[in-house]
């Protein structure tokens, strides 16, 4: 039995409109940075924080991702009533900015209990940044192409975070963790103002002539 599978492209298939492109790049600088720390966490804990062990990592690590799971469906339960670009676009840039604002807190760490409060704070923060960055990206696909918008961020993210990872282990090892700190804060915030900073794409003024690129609509219809 034989299987021919014809894989060919062209251009076209290849191009995105102006809100995936900026919100993939977004998502670029926010991985990025975050990327740097994941590798490298558990050792900062185990041998900077006074009595902390594994099961401390683990218990963070938890805290963490509970925190977020429960924390993100509100969220998206709240975004979904507003159905609005607007409140989606907010939310998510009061996430990216308070992840950056964990992220150069953790040199603060003095103790176990407030490592506890800082991961509950990122899961927080994370519950913000998920739903709402992934409700004006579904909304903004490309007619024809969900599958390689959706793939083309995946990839952008995995390869920020390889990336970051060895990265963020050079930094460590030369500059210490604190460094690792402070640039993944700022490359949250540079996330969050990188959709500050085209206000004419985001959130434009709607005239008869030019309907705003973020209007609201279902996937799949956006011209750009």
């Amino acid at each position: 039995m034989r299987f021919k599978v014809d894989i060919h492209f062209n251009a076209a298939e290849l191009k995105v409109n102006r809100v995936i492109k900026f919100f993939v790049l977004s998502d670029l600088l926010f991985w990025s940075g975050w990327g740097l720390i994941n590798p490298i966490f558990a050792l900062f804990i185990i041998g900077h924080i006074a009595g902390a062990s594994v099961f401390t990592v683990g218990i963070a690590s938890a805290l963490y991702w509970i925190t977020k799971a429960l924390f993100q469906i509100p969220v998206a339960l709240y975004l979904d009533r507003r159905d609005r670009d607007r409140f989606d676009l907010h939310f998510l840039i009061v996430g990216l900015m308070f992840a950056g604002f964990v992220a150069m807190s953790f040199p603060l760490i003095s103790n176990i209990g407030l490592l506890f409060l800082l991961m509950i704070l990122q899961g927080l923060a994370y519950g913000l940044y998920t739903p709402s960055w992934s409700a004006v990206f579904s909304r903004h696909l490309d007619k024809s192409h969900y599958a390689f918008d959706w793939s083309l961020d995946s990839t952008t993210v995995g390869l920020a975070s390889g990336v970051s990872a060895l990265v963020g282990g050079a930094i460590a090892g030369l500059l210490g963790f604190n460094a690792v700190f402070v640039i993944t804060g700022f490359f949250s915030f540079a996330s969050g103002l990188l959709l500050l900073a085209v206000p004419d794409l985001v959130l434009p003024k709607a005239t008869a002539a030019v309907p705003p690129i973020f209007a609201d609509h279902a996937p799949g219809l956006s011209k750009e």
